[in-house]
């Protein structure tokens, strides 16, 4: 993963037309109304086999004394700070507003790269119209129609150029990296001053205490690791509502760098939509996982308290519910050196390989057990399997009718090698090719 690309402007531009056309989805509400994207959207972009993080931001007012757009203002701040390369996008229909010029002048100021992304520019001929808005002051402009696609592939090839490499501490490198995430003031920072022993972090009962996302060296118990705690605010926010959102950012950041995250969720509280989130952009990002529940000294309990949980937990990520759930307190320490194992763990079984006659007999005895459904009176047999070089264990599997082996089967194969090969909690993909 190579960084975080913020989409920013004025109301009414194209930002989340361009947002959606990035990452391929309709995951941003699209509307000719300004002020339609309020709440952030947060995807991932995959060019040339770079992946990188985006953003679609709301539209930017200056100095307006609404208080959704002053809101959005400060949310659009945050996001050019800590984003790797701004994408400052104007109206080529509409000229340059003063709007424009006040943000444009803002923009600057900032240290960041920028790319001024002229849209809604449909036809060649109207491609002359981008000239114009050199009198910005920004040096890098690309002509662009977010709605039909022109333009965006010399814009990917740029935007991947100018992001800078991941970035990995060198005395770090080759180490296991854990990432302590989950939603404000569930008690990250808590756990990560448990793990150590010490106050490695300042802990305060206020929803976004932790200043930044912070690497520390744990060295105990025969383990060598980086925990990663990634809290990250700043500064105090006048908008409560910004403190979720920088957090994210930051959470992006450090499950792009990590191994394993670890995901908190509160015991008082359940798995929350927020927590489902997090959840999802660590599957998004291919990342190992296992979750804590955390506060569980708080909990009154019975003998069914912690399956019932566990229950819960699998039925809102499912299918992916081969995951390590691990009951903890950052009060009382209780099973955090067996959540640092579990870790560790993972992240070794993240690089597993598989030797090639194992993994076919394990897929053999598999088949010969349940036999994929035949697909309109053809039927289907798988042959042969390996593992292909990817970073979480990848397996393609060659059959006569690919394309007819349908999800539950592949669900089933899946099933089949974590409960071999120990992957609970690590992503794996299986894929099916021409035999």
């Amino acid at each position: 993963m190579s960084g975080i690309v913020a989409i920013i402007g004025r109301p009414n531009v194209g930002k989340s037309t361009l947002f959606n056309r990035l990452v391929e989805s309709r995951q941003a509400i699209v509307d000719d109304m300004s002020g339609v994207t309020r709440d952030r959207n947060y995807g991932q972009s995959l060019w040339n086999g770079i992946a990188f993080s985006l953003i679609d931001t709301g539209g930017y007012v200056p100095e307006s004394s609404d208080v959704f757009e002053s809101a959005i203002r400060e949310q659009v701040h945050i996001a050019m700070e800590e984003a790797d390369l701004l994408l400052f996008m104007v109206d080529g229909r509409a000229g340059i507003t003063p709007l424009d010029e006040e943000f444009a002048e803002i923009v600057r100021r900032n240290p960041k790269k920028v790319f001024l992304i002229v849209n809604k520019l449909d036809t060649p001929q109207m491609s002359d119209s981008q000239y114009e808005f050199y009198q910005l002051g920004l040096p890098e402009v690309f002509a662009v129609s977010a709605a039909t696609g022109t333009g965006t592939g010399d814009l990917l090839d740029a935007v991947v150029a100018a992001l800078p490499p991941d970035k990995v501490l060198e005395d770090h490198e080759g180490l296991p990296r854990i990432a302590v995430v989950g939603r404000p003031n569930v008690g990250k920072s808590s756990v990560i001053n448990a793990f150590l022993g010490r106050p490695a972090q300042i802990v305060t009962p206020v929803a976004g205490t932790t200043r930044d996302a912070i690497d520390t060296r744990y060295t105990a118990f025969g383990m060598d690791l980086v925990l990663v705690d990634t809290a990250g605010l700043r500064r105090k926010s006048k908008v409560e509502e910004n403190i979720e959102f920088y957090s994210t950012l930051r959470t992006v950041r450090a499950i792009e760098t990590c191994d394993v995250a670890m995901l908190l969720l509160d015991a008082t509280q359940g798995m929350e939509s927020q927590d489902m989130a997090i959840f999802s952009l660590i599957q998004k990002h291919s990342k190992g996982i296992v979750i804590l529940v955390n506060k569980w000294d708080l909990v009154e309990k019975d003998h069914k308290s912690t399956l019932e949980f566990e229950k819960l937990i699998r039925e809102r990520t499912a299918p992916f519910t081969d995951l390590p759930i691990i009951f903890t307190s950052a009060l009382t320490r209780q099973r955090l050196l067996k959540a640092l194992e579990t870790a560790v763990e993972v992240c070794k079984r993240r690089s597993l390989r598989i030797p090639t006659h194992e993994l076919n007999e394990v897929l053999q005895e598999a088949i010969a057990k349940h036999h994929p459904p035949a697909h309109r009176g053809h039927i289907i047999r798988i042959k042969y399997a390996t593992q292909v070089p990817a970073s979480v264990p990848t397996f393609l599997l060659f059959a006569n009718h690919p394309d007819h082996v349908d999800e539950s089967y592949k669900r089933y194969l899946e099933n089949q090698l974590r409960e071999r090969f120990g992957f609970t909690g690590v992503p794996i993909n299986v894929f099916f090719r021409k035999k």
